[in-house]
């Protein structure tokens, strides 16, 4: 494993070999142009002869139906079209952001909607996917914001209502969720060790892969006496991150996202 940052060029860090690339918390919005243009760029220059792109919750800052378009949207759905138009698969998980991503999203891009957790067989390495904010045990109240959020009941209401009343609400939501997160310790935002050590032996795995925390790094475990790994995968802000990963090995990757 290598943690590299290269803040110029750093498409040229890819090599040939066929990879499974991983994303999350990209938080895409018009308001944000530079990081949606670093995503058309990504998808534009990284996903050429790659097995698969997972992206792992949080693709947009908010979601609110996927009966609203614009051109933003129609954008972010075009460049996601572009990949699985070459047979190339791309899996999402809902992150706390865009939980009301829909089967529309998903005919209209190819893109194939996973439910969280996720096992899949990673070149032969038995990898669980999660979007990270269940693992979140000591933060009650995000846990039961959330469960009020992914009520079908709940969501169902949502999304009857106008689009300008979902923008208003949507955006209260954000504010809402800024405040509190001012107010709580670093540590209650984190993920509970004993959570993830519960899932990982649950799901009988040695290595797990998420996002939600805003924490890019590599953590080195014991499951069950037996040596494990946690992948952290970062947010795009002035940096965006990447975690590629060959039949061989995997590179958790950062790079300079330009201004302007």
């Amino acid at each position: 494993m290598t943690l590299l940052s290269n803040p110029l060029n750093w498409w040229m860090i890819f090599n040939s070999r066929m990879a499974t690339l991983f994303i999350s918390d990209l938080h895409l919005q018009p308001q944000k142009p530079a990081v949606v243009q670093a995503f058309l760029q990504f998808v534009q220059t990284q996903t050429q002869g790659i097995d698969a792109l997972y992206i792992l919750g949080d693709l947009f800052e908010a979601w609110i139906g996927d009966d609203f378009d614009n051109d933003f949207s129609d954008a972010i759905k075009t460049a996601l079209s572009s990949v699985t138009a070459r047979d190339i698969p791309v899996f999402l998980i809902h992150g706390n952001r865009d939980f009301l991503i829909g089967e529309r999203f998903a005919a209209q891009t190819g893109c194939e909607i996973l439910p969280d957790p996720t096992l899949i067989d990673l070149y032969g390495f038995p990898t669980l996917l999660m979007h990270g904010d269940t693992l979140c045990t000591d933060d009650t109240a995000y846990l039961e914001f959330r469960r009020m959020v992914r009520n079908p009941n709940w969501q169902n209401e949502l999304l009857g209502k106008s689009i300008p009343d979902r923008l208003a609400i949507a955006q209260n939501l954000r504010d809402v969720s800024k405040e509190k997160t001012g107010g709580k310790t670093a540590e209650i935002m984190d993920v509970t060790q004993s959570e993830v050590e519960r899932v990982m032996a649950e799901h009988h795995v040695r290595r797990l892969i998420h996002g939600h925390t805003h924490r890019p790094q590599v953590h080195q475990l014991n499951i069950a006496k037996t040596p494990a790994e946690r992948i952290v995968l970062g947010d795009w802000d002035k940096y965006g991150w990447v975690l590629k990963v060959d039949q061989t090995t995997y590179q958790l990757e950062q790079f300079k996202i330009a201004e302007g």
